[in-house]
């Protein structure tokens, strides 16, 4: 079994949910006491969070990039940045270690593919939703990206760090969030895409008839099969 790096803490609530998948699909394929082997640095989100809103993401990629390398240096085969937003410095953090990074964005996009989807709704943070970083990962495959409008896009982005990531989970804004998949969908949506690692707290799929991928499970499905050798290690993220 490979060990699996976590670099985590973006925030701890959907760093446990990365935990917890990742331990109970490596006792799902090994069976009895089995679980994960894992290296995990969990960053002070306040940090990073207050350099996202300033814009110095060069800041937030140096204190990345270092956790990244204590996390290799501790043994771990490949790494998961346990966070959709961050993976706007996923090069700069390649570019740190040597062990490949698997990146969120790649692996929900082959999912998409696998299942025929070609036009998907984005929910995630402001930065995720508004830039490109994680948009034409997905347009690079051949998948068109709808984004919720401006003051949708404020909500999402608003109980993302003031609920969400302090583990409130609200009724009110889970109906928002359903409210915004089925406009979504109205538009011409085929799936939504729940682009923030802690968006699946608050919705899951039983909640909609519109298919919902959680990025999260996404991520971890595949860093399971790698860990077990069922898919072979990908090869470095590149600079683009």
């Amino acid at each position: 079994m490979k060990t699996i790096g976590l670099l985590g803490g973006m925030s701890w609530e959907s760093t446990q949910s990365y935990y917890r998948a990742l331990n109970e699909g490596i006792k799902t394929g090994l069976g009895g006491l089995h679980s994960a082997k894992i290296a995990l640095y969990s960053v002070d989100f306040a940090e990073i969070e207050t350099l996202q809103h300033q814009g110095e993401w060069d800041k937030t990629a140096d204190i990345l990039g270092n956790a990244a390398l204590s996390v290799q240096h501790a043994g771990a085969d490949f790494l998961l940045i346990c966070t959709n937003t961050m993976h706007k410095v996923a090069p700069q953090i390649q570019a740190r270690i040597d062990i490949p990074v698997l990146h969120i964005a790649d692996a929900t996009a082959n999912v998409l593919i696998a299942d025929g989807i070609t036009r998907v709704g984005l929910l995630g943070t402001r930065f995720t939703m508004e830039q490109d970083f994680y948009k034409a990962r997905l347009q690079a495959q051949g998948i068109d990206v709808l984004i919720p409008n401006e003051d949708d896009r404020t909500t999402i982005h608003d109980v993302i760090y003031s609920e969400l990531c302090l583990g409130v989970i609200n009724n009110t804004s889970k109906q928002r969030f359903l409210d915004i998949v089925s406009r979504l969908a109205a538009s011409g949506a085929q799936a939504i895409i729940l682009g923030c690692t802690e968006i699946a707290l608050l919705i899951q799929q039983q909640d909609t008839d519109v298919p919902l991928y959680d990025t999260t499970a996404i991520h971890a499905r595949q860093a399971i099969a790698v860990a077990l050798n069922k898919t072979p290690l990908p090869d470095r993220i590149g600079a683009d």
